[in-house]
């Protein structure tokens, strides 16, 4: 058995669950070594304390878990046939039916819900969302090694979209570009999709790109991040093109303070909330709080948002070995938005900077 999924039985001792089944694709593909996207099928991993692992999944895929490195059983279901019902069956068969049971609230659906009821009918089902969370917020060496090259494909994307940059493109065509040439350099997919907004569209922090041309004076921000093997990354950056006022000038040199030292105060011990206000505050002070509307970041592994929220209330406390974005931006209507956004990998040494991609305000000739 894996040590992931050891950690997870012991886990799951301490808080006296018999069982628990994985429904997230995220958190299946962290237990079991295998990657899909289900689409409406069910897919899940039972784990309990009386039997060996079992996975559910499309017996199509059995072959693809298989070569993934799955070496428990597996319950393939064909499309004409209920999972749920042949879930019931291994149970019964099994004979040890589990009294409690952890699942990810967050995530099953209530049709879903209500047929663990129905197998499950004297069990108590408990909420086992952040047990899971947890699992994943300390990186492992290889997942570091994941993350620093899928770090170093989105500095690339980065690069290749402001070299699309010119009069009359489009934002949708330079994602086209950028989207093209990551996919040759053998990425799965983004981690969601790229963002490359352009003008006083910068203004909006989760802008929908379009048609809209380039034109001289404009802000451009990317946001983007791929999938490497499985792992996320996440970056942002914001240039000017021709030219820049004296107000963006100020927005941006802020916003890159502000980044900069978030990043300083991260360290092992330090709680998640000061990084937030560390940023926030430099930019309250320079007059720019009210544009200032989310939080400074979050963790970032196998999902591009994960465990935990980098929000000013939180008080976890930065451990080696997380990974997590720090993104401060300033976001003001009619002018144009910045926003800076780097991957962190937390080490006992301090912060690395796992995206490499230049933030000294650059402005496109």
């Amino acid at each position: 058995m894996t040590s992931r999924l050891e950690t997870l039985l012991e886990k799951m001792n301490d808080s006296n669950l018999d069982g628990m089944l994985v429904t997230s694709t995220a958190n299946f593909y962290y237990l079991s070594n295998y990657y899909t996207d289900p689409h409406e099928r069910v897919i899940a991993l039972y784990i309990s304390k009386f039997n060996d692992p079992l996975l559910i999944l499309p017996a199509m895929e059995s072959e693809d878990a298989r070569k993934a490195g799955w070496e428990f059983e597996i319950l393939g279901y064909s499309d004409h046939e209920n999972p749920w019902e042949l879930f019931d069956k291994f149970l019964k068969k099994a004979g040890k039916i589990p009294q409690t049971l952890g699942i990810e609230h967050d995530h099953i659906t209530l049709e879903r819900f209500n047929h663990v009821k129905h197998i499950l009918p004297q069990a108590t089902i408990h909420n086992a969302q952040d047990m899971l969370a947890n699992l994943r917020v300390i990186k492992s060496k290889k997942e570091y090694t994941l993350l620093k090259q899928a770090a170093s494909l989105a500095d690339f994307g980065v690069e290749t979209g402001i070299k699309a940059i010119q009069e009359g493109v489009s934002e949708l065509e330079i994602i086209a570009k950028i989207e093209y040439e990551l996919k040759k350099q053998g990425i799965q997919g983004m981690s969601f999709s790229t963002m490359a907004l352009s003008g006083t569209k910068t203004a909006s922090p989760h802008g929908n790109p379009g048609m809209k041309k380039i034109e001289k004076g404009d802000l451009m921000l990317f946001d983007l991040g791929v999938i490497y093997e499985g792992y996320c990354s996440d970056i942002t950056r914001t240039v000017a093109y021709k030219s820049i006022t004296d107000e963006q000038r100020q927005i941006y040199n802020t916003v890159l303070d502000a980044e900069k030292k978030a990043i300083e105060a991260s360290r092992v011990g330090t709680p998640v909330g000061k990084i937030d206000m560390v940023a926030r505050n430099h930019i309250e002070q320079a007059g720019y709080g009210e544009y200032f509307t989310h939080r400074i970041g979050h963790g970032l592994g196998i999902e591009t948002h994960e465990y935990p929220s980098m929000h000013s209330k939180n008080e976890l406390a930065l451990q080696e070995g997380m990974c997590y974005t720090i993104e401060p931006g300033i976001y003001v209507p009619n002018t144009g938005g910045v926003r800076i956004e780097d991957m962190i990998y937390m080490t006992a040494k301090g912060p690395e900077q796992l995206t490499k991609s230049p933030k000294e305000l650059t402005i496109i000739e």
